[in-house]
């Protein structure tokens, strides 16, 4: 091997552990895959119970993945773009300010992901260009804060409902892998599922965001520091019942019901043990447990309303 090429090759291997460390602190391919996969699949799973139809065909499972997968990391990249001063500020442990990747690199990223999503769409119905092109448009207005982003940041829960809209928007688009493709409209119900999402989103965005006191930084905003530790648990805990209702909702139509009320059930009491330990205590080791119980909530209720019920006898549900 010449030198040239000796040297081409160590860049590759330092260039590719770049990137495995910058995945692995901002966006965990594992964890976020699961969690994605559920999700992706539930959309597309529900819409087709909804339907009465048989299990949903496999490339529309793979496109809703890999297109739900994609927006979720574009909406990681414009993060990095919306945030990079104020990370250099304050976070410059960061990727992106430590200049271990840069914002060029990652917008190439993006703007890949972006012909991957639109041939995927071609692919399986040109129909879906349409909803790819309009969450595109959701994420451009959210990585520029609606240009209103002094006044969003001065109210931390418009801020939170504003941006976590786009979170229905990519469960519409999930769900249409199924229903444009079978040539139908939107099945009646869709909307209690796009509403859970919703919500169950919150419930995410609030529990990440919560910590202990001794683990607050200055110029990092938290909902534990912006509405205090109590307000934050409750907004937590208020987001996961709401989520659980419209749960139950959602799988009354398909008529799941009984086994939905008994995992709301149970999560809803691990939830709250969680909540009342921080409550008592604002340990460090709590504060994880509210993020980590957020991500079991949401794994549990994508797989409970869209995969499970598939694989049950219809007489069952």
């Amino acid at each position: 091997m010449t030198m040239g090429a000796t040297l081409q090759a160590s860049g590759e291997r330092t260039s590719a552990k770049r990137w495995w460390i910058y995945q692995r602190e901002r966006f965990p391919l594992v964890a976020h895959g699961i969690l994605i996969a559920a999700f992706s699949s539930s959309a597309v799973g529900y819409s087709s119970l909804l339907r009465d139809a048989a299990l949903p065909a496999r490339s529309s499972l793979l496109v809703a993945f890999a297109s739900s997968f994609l927006f979720f990391l574009q909406l990681r990249i414009l993060d990095e773009f919306k945030d990079y001063e104020e990370d250099t500020q304050y976070r410059p442990y960061r990727p992106v300010p430590r200049g271990l990747v840069t914002l060029r690199e990652l917008g190439r990223v993006g703007l890949v992901a972006a012909g991957i999503q639109a041939a995927l769409a071609v692919s399986l119905d040109r129909r879906l260009v349409l909803l790819v092109v309009v969450t595109w448009i959701y994420l451009l207005l959210m990585s520029r804060e609606f240009f209103v982003g002094e006044w969003l940041r001065s109210r931390p829960a418009l801020y939170l409902w504003s941006h976590m809209l786009i979170i229905p928007i990519v469960t519409l688009y999930a769900t249409a892998c199924d229903w444009i493709v079978a040539g139908s409209g939107i099945p009646d119900g869709v909307g209690v599922f796009l509403m859970a999402s919703f919500f169950n989103a919150i419930g995410i965005e609030i529990g990440r965001k919560v910590r202990a006191p001794a683990d607050e930084e200055h110029g990092v905003t938290t909902y534990s520091a912006a509405w205090g530790v109590r307000w934050a648990v409750c907004g937590w805990m208020l987001a996961l019942a709401t989520t659980a209702t419209l749960a139950l909702i959602a799988a009354a139509r398909i008529r799941f019901v009984t086994p939905m009320a008994f995992i709301v059930a149970v999560s809803l009491s691990a939830a709250a043990t969680i909540a009342w330990r921080f409550l008592r205590w604002q340990e460090r080791t709590d504060a994880r447990r509210i993020e980590h119980m957020s991500a079991l909530w949401t794994l549990s209720m994508y797989l409970s309303l869209g995969v499970a019920p598939l694989f049950m006898p219809h007489g069952t549900r």
